[in-house]
């Protein structure tokens, strides 16, 4: 039986008068890559931001690890891992003192930090890096440390939001393979991406579109059900309507 990380029933969120979340209701389950999709303003980095107790909902049930999100979002905090799409490092520390200071507010034990942070500078070929400030550093070495310092103290959900913004091909394929050696071991992973050949890499995707959750399974699945051949084209199927049906009238 699948182990379900993330239980979501009838998630709204309103802000006044605007529906930003109407009705989800899904399940996410330990090790799985779940992506989610959707246009800006879709309503998917609200849904991350209730999930990781930020904010809270305005009603339905959230369990995530085992706690309610409205009433135990400071629990959650304290079991998942976020990397944020702005980047989530401080640019004056080093290296070695981010990784430090993450673990310090994970509430790590200084032994704790120390043999982590050598196993991650040890992990990610950072050595010589260590005294670097992260300022100093490309890009894509930059997402790989953020990413490597959210799941520093082994949450149980790591959120990743946009993490591969602007970062070359080969980076984001490297960033992928931590993504997947990090699942392997039971850590959960929820992904926001704009890139859709990178959904394809999820075992399930959920596209929203104006609030609600329009398709949510496979990247196979969705492909046969919408009869595409790429997830990008079942995207466009799904969040622009309009273009389907002016390509159909333009074939007749």
């Amino acid at each position: 039986m699948l182990d379900a990380v993330i239980i979501v029933r009838n998630l709204v969120k309103k802000f006044g008068d605007f529906v930003a979340n109407d009705n989800l209701s899904f399940d996410v389950y330990r090790g799985e890559i779940f992506g989610f999709l959707g246009a800006n303003g879709a309503g998917k980095t609200t849904a991350i931001r209730i999930l990781s107790g930020l904010l809270e909902p305005t009603s339905g049930e959230v369990i995530v690890a085992g706690f309610n999100a409205l009433h135990q979002p400071e629990m959650i905090k304290k079991h998942i891992g976020y990397m944020c799409q702005k980047f989530s490092l401080y640019e004056d520390l080093t290296v070695k003192e981010n990784i430090e200071l993450y673990g310090g507010i994970y509430g790590m034990s200084d032994s704790l930090i120390l043999e982590r942070t050598e196993a991650l500078l040890e992990k990610l070929n950072f050595k010589e890096y260590a005294n670097s400030f992260i300022s100093s550093l490309p890009l894509g070495l930059r997402q790989k440390l953020a990413f490597a310092v959210a799941v520093i103290h082994d949450p149980e959900i790591v959120f990743l939001d946009e993490p591969t913004g602007g970062v070359d091909p080969i980076t984001r394929r490297q960033f992928w393979e931590m993504i997947y050696e990090t699942a392997a071991s039971g850590i959960t992973i929820i992904v926001t991406t704009h890139y859709m050949d990178e959904a394809e890499y999820c075992d399930r995707i959920s596209i929203m579109s104006e609030g609600r959750i329009a398709a949510l399974d496979t990247p196979e699945n969705l492909k046969i059900q919408y009869n595409a051949k790429t997830i990008e084209e079942v995207f466009i199927r799904i969040a622009r309507p309009e273009k389907n049906l002016q390509a159909s009238h333009e074939k007749h």
